[in-house]
């Protein structure tokens, strides 16, 4: 029987002799599992584990499946973990539309279905016929939405937020957390969120897990 979520178990971390982090948890479908504590606790260390970027200095063990998927087996290209970021990350020599076409699979075949997905996702966002503008142009409000709707497009089997709500001001981050735990219930992602903001972990609604004093 397949179990559905994200499953970590006696996951750790370390850095020399100190251990950071030991979590066992289940994230279900369109649920989100909050992280939260200094920095140097290892929250964002976590997430780099998961997505198979975590810097060699660390010693991690331990095991993760997603959809009884065993994703610490799969090179990081092939784990499908949908990461966003304090900063948007948009490629300044692609359009807003090149950006989010980029993070279409190749299964996705067919100019026409590949720019009708794009269109798709640009009128989820708020930005219907934008997609020819320079990422430049865009607010800080607007690239945070296309930077989701390029992470949704890729077909990610779970979600890794990383602070994205930091760096916008507070109207928009109310706005981007609805918007983001809203696509996650819809899609039936998993969802971790590391944040030192307990109003992030109010709008995520689920589970929390503190690392060291807060």
């Amino acid at each position: 029987m397949i179990e559905t979520g994200l499953k970590l178990k006696d996951v750790t971390i370390s850095l020399g002799s100190t251990q950071l982090l030991g979590i066992t948890h289940h994230v279900g479908p369109g649920k989100v599992l909050t992280v939260m504590g200094p920095s140097g606790s290892g929250k964002s260390s976590l997430l780099a584990f998961i997505g198979g970027f975590l810097d060699p200095a660390f010693q991690a063990s331990g095991q993760v499946h997603c959809d009884s998927v065993d994703i610490l087996a799969l090179p990081p290209e092939q784990r499908r973990a949908g990461i966003l970021f304090q900063d948007p990350l948009l490629f300044p020599h692609m359009s807003v539309a090149g950006n989010l076409l980029f993070a279409l699979p190749p299964s996705i075949a067919g100019q026409a279905e590949r720019r009708s997905r794009v269109e798709d996702a640009l009128a989820g966002i708020g930005l219907a016929g934008e997609g020819g503008r320079d990422p430049d142009t865009l607010s800080g409000g607007q690239k945070a939405r296309v930077a989701l709707a390029r992470v949704l497009l890729s077909g990610p089997r779970m979600l890794l937020l990383d602070e994205p709500f930091s760096k916008l001001d507070a109207g928009l981050r109310q706005q981007m957390r609805d918007l983001v735990f809203q696509r996650a219930r819809q899609t039936r992602l998993p969802v971790i969120l590391v944040t030192h903001d307990e109003a992030d972990a109010d709008a995520a609604g689920g589970a929390i897990i503190r690392l060291g004093s807060q």
